[in-house]
């Protein structure tokens, strides 16, 4: 079963930091998360957040008090109050903001700027660098955060709720023989993939992504593969993916998606954050995949206290 993968993790905590850092290729994240973990069981946790996915976890296992800054995205997917909001993975704005806020760890996500880890790698302050791409590497970090936190139960606990929730679409989704051709864009120009673990919510819920996951793919590849189904997540803009933006390429006009008026936004952070918010995300591909019927599709709103607006994560 596909949400099986939720369940697969590695041997042990530091094995995984390990094959993190081997993901990730950026010299000298090995050291800074040996250090976290070393230092983070002696010293009381002051944990800056500069990943979304990283703060919506930490709340989720009952560890939100140990969050002394977040990012501006995190209020989007996460109850961080008024927490000092700072910079992203993206662009540290002052990595003096996060000096002043004495860290004991800060933690990070590594989808584009290798420049800024290694800006913050030279800072005093362990740094521990998240880069998911599968569903069971998001499990993997769910355990991780919750081992550094000890609070290994509520981390299970979380996974649990996951897996069924997805166990749950799954099963919907086996009732269904044909399986439909899907292509989810993450973001427009240039045009990328939506990521690997988006596929396997596809997967999930009964549909086939038909380009390779989180890539760059040209034109050419989408009408090559003939999806039937688009779905559009664009990151950090919410619900505002044009879909205008694919009925207009020229190569696609002959697309059974484009031809059946079957172009969908899925609110952004339902599925660009490697988290819980993938939930409400695959419930939304569910109903994309299995509800079509109006063209043009906007997923509507999910409740603000499930999740929110949010970039890549």
């Amino acid at each position: 079963m596909a949400s099986d993968n939720l369940e697969r993790q590695s041997n042990t905590l530091l094995e995984w930091s390990q094959s993190t850092v081997a993901r990730l290729n950026v010299p000298g994240v090995c050291y800074s998360l040996a250090v976290s973990m070393k230092t983070t069981r002696r010293i009381p946790l002051r944990i800056v957040s500069l990943a979304p996915s990283a703060t919506s976890i930490l709340c989720a296992i009952g560890a939100r008090r140990a969050l002394v800054g977040v990012t501006r995205w995190c209020a989007a997917v996460a109850p961080v109050g008024k927490l000092p909001k700072l910079g992203d993975c993206w662009h540290v704005g002052s990595v003096g903001e996060i000096l002043r806020l004495n860290p004991t760890l800060v933690i990070g996500s590594v989808p584009y700027k290798r420049e800024t880890v290694a800006s913050l790698l030279e800072q005093p302050f362990p740094f521990l660098a998240m880069n998911p791409r599968t569903l069971a590497d998001i499990a993997a970090d769910i355990r991780l955060l919750g081992a550094i936190m000890q609070k290994a139960a509520a981390a299970e606990r979380v996974l649990q709720k996951m897996r069924h929730a997805l166990s749950e679409i799954e099963k919907k989704a086996r009732r269904s023989k044909q399986r439909v051709r899907v292509y989810c864009e993450a973001w427009p120009n240039p045009r990328i993939s939506s990521p690997p673990w988006v596929a396997e919510l596809v997967n999930i819920c009964g549909g086939e992504m038909v380009v390779p996951a989180g890539e760059k793919i040209t034109e050419a590849q989408v009408a090559a593969a003939r999806p039937e189904v688009i779905v559009l997540a664009w990151a950090a803009t919410g619900t505002k993916s044009d879909p205008r933006q694919a009925y207009e390429v020229r190569s696609w006009r002959d697309m059974p998606a484009i031809r059946n008026r079957q172009v969908h936004v899925v609110r952004d952070e339902l599925l660009n954050t490697p988290g819980l918010p993938l939930v409400q995300g695959a419930r939304e591909l569910w109903n994309v995949l299995h509800s079509r019927n109006q063209s043009d599709h906007k997923v509507r709103r999910t409740n603000k206290a499930e999740t929110q607006r949010n970039p890549e994560r």
